[in-house]
């Protein structure tokens, strides 16, 4: 599956758009293994409202390379 067919990306690419920033990506990168198969992201927009995108297994891999691109 690419990376532009996740409901995870295509939302944070979304709230990206809209001048939302990511505030916090849970767990960190130096995770076990065990956590790194799932991701929370905590986006927080100008007009204060925060989001939160969740993503597990294959899709949390691909968020977080999204992520790191995107910085």
């Amino acid at each position: 599956m690419l990376s532009s067919e996740y409901n995870s990306i295509n939302e944070l690419k979304k709230l990206l758009d809209s001048k939302c920033k990511i505030e916090k990506v849970y767990p960190l990168d130096i995770a076990s293994d065990a956590e790194i198969n799932m991701v929370i992201v905590t986006i927080v927009c100008p007009e204060g409202s925060k989001h939160t995108i969740k993503a597990y297994r294959e899709e949390s891999h691909a968020l977080r390379e999204f992520i790191r691109n995107h910085e």
